[in-house]
């Protein structure tokens, strides 16, 4: 696990429960506001989830909250 998702998933894991948005993450992770529509952030969850998902494609823990972001279930 690379150094960014590991900050990603502990910040995940911190807000557990809660819909974060991909600006929030942008914001807490990287450290920066980005273009509304950078991909970096669903590209990491991505990477995440075939590391720690048993079905990285039905993921359990770092669900998609369709229009509004990515929760932390686990």
């Amino acid at each position: 696990m690379s150094a960014k998702e590991f900050q990603l998933l502990r910040y995940l894991i911190r807000q557990r429960g809660a819909t974060l948005s991909r600006d929030e993450l942008l914001n807490e992770v990287w450290g920066y506001d980005a273009m509304p529509t950078t991909r970096t952030v669903d590209v990491h969850v991505a990477w995440l989830r075939r590391k720690i998902e048993p079905s990285p494609r039905r993921p359990q823990y770092i669900l998609t909250v369709h229009g509004l972001g990515y929760k932390f279930v686990g």
